[in-house]
């Protein structure tokens, strides 16, 4: 176990900051913070277009006001090719489309409300994912 990465008190302030702004969200919205639904009725309706364009323009700001304002570097690197970095954000894609709903939706908000749906979807997720590393670390 990596001891440098076990932070406790940032891990429980940063979900205790993404749960109170679901919450918010549902309050002044109306409906669940899941990205994927929010990117899909931005796309699709014209139903709320503005909360989504602001909420989905929030996702990206948030980051680079935080980095801006600490005056500290975010870390981020990609460490595959291009080609399957583009299948897998399509891969990504079909399964929100399929499960409708992301891990933020099912995750967050789906368990949350303790939706036999979304304690399924997540569980299918994460077992999926283990796979899927699991594959790529020995095949790749």
């Amino acid at each position: 176990m990596n001891i440098i990465n076990f932070t406790p008190l940032p891990a429980f302030i940063g979900g205790t900051v993404i749960g109170l702004a679901v919450v918010l969200f549902y309050i002044g919205n109306g409906r669940l913070a899941g990205i994927s639904g929010i990117l899909k009725n931005f796309i699709n309706s014209n139903d709320k277009k503005l909360d989504n364009l602001l909420f989905l323009f929030g996702i990206i700001l948030g980051p680079l006001l935080y980095s801006f304002f600490s005056k500290s570097e975010i870390p981020f690197s990609i460490t595959i090719n291009i080609p399957t970095l583009i299948i897998g954000g399509f891969l990504v894609g079909v399964g929100t489309s399929i499960s409708n709903g992301c891990t933020s939706g099912h995750g967050i908000c789906g368990i949350s409300r303790f939706s036999a749906r979304s304690i399924l979807a997540t569980i299918i997720f994460v077992v999926i994912a283990i796979i899927t590393v699991t594959a790529i670390g020995r095949f790749f």
